[in-house]
């Protein structure tokens, strides 16, 4: 079963979605503690508990006698450096080409378990059953992410073989975009900047669908970077890269 969502975090991830829509803009107050009480039927401690977890992630700044407010994010700069296929490739001076495999919209019942934990996302029939009202946002065809999935080529070589999962409602035109123009990374850091980052890398042997994209054979050695990236506390996009292991190596300066 599902785990319900503690009241807490649902508090949160309400006040995150009023900032995403606009609704509570940068420098502007949200609503009271008391205010909040009342709406989601908690106690105030519940609700200072949220606000005191989205002060620490700089996205709420209280001030003491006045109230909460949007943080002003400073972020016209990027926090994370976030390593560009294209960029790296074009300055070795190789022959750079993307192309899109595939691009779709994914609802909550779409979902594996890895993704929605990554996202923190329920089943739409859970979100239903919290609804106080059978709200469209929470229908079974609402869609959460976008997906991409595509392939980096030097000098028309597969090199790399992206599958990327972003939310759909931090970054609605996403999928609108041609990523074999537009590199993925730069978008969203120019569409929402990311202040934090994790990432693993692991070698694995290549499934058939993978080897197929890479052109090598099925089992063959693979180097497979998984980086989550978060943005206003939330993680706004999640990737699986995959190296063909003898034509791609990771290195940097100590």
């Amino acid at each position: 079963m599902t785990k319900t969502i503690p009241a807490y975090q649902r508090i949160k991830n309400a006040i995150l979605d009023n900032i995403h829509s606009g609704k509570w803009q940068a420098g502007k107050a949200i609503s009271t503690e008391m205010a909040l009480a009342k709406e989601f039927g908690v106690s105030r401690m519940t609700v200072n508990r949220a606000l005191k977890e989205l002060s620490e992630e700089r996205v709420l700044e209280r001030r003491q006698g006045s109230g909460t407010f949007v943080a002003q994010q400073q972020f016209n700069h990027t926090f994370v450096e976030v390593r560009n296929i294209a960029q790296d490739l074009k300055s070795a001076n190789r022959d750079y080409q993307a192309q899109v495999v595939s691009k779709r919209a994914i609802t909550a019942n779409m979902l594996d378990d890895e993704l929605r934990r990554k996202f923190g996302i329920e089943t739409a029939e859970t979100l239903s059953a919290h609804s106080k009202n059978d709200d469209v946002a929470n229908s079974a065809d609402t869609t959460v992410l976008y997906e991409v999935k595509i392939i980096h080529f030097a000098d028309g070589q597969p090199i790399q073989f992206e599958e990327r999962w972003v939310d759909a409602k931090k970054v609605p035109e996403f999928i609108e975009q041609d990523f074999s123009v537009v590199n993925t990374s730069d978008y969203l850091i120019a569409k929402s900047p990311l202040e934090r980052g994790s990432y693993t890398i692991r070698a694995l042997a290549a499934p058939e669908e993978i080897a197929t994209f890479l052109k090598i054979a099925p089992q063959s050695p693979t180097l497979v970077l998984r980086r989550q990236t978060y943005s206003a506390g939330q993680v706004v996009t999640f990737v699986k890269m995959w190296h063909a292991g003898d034509r791609y190596q990771f290195s940097g300066e100590l």
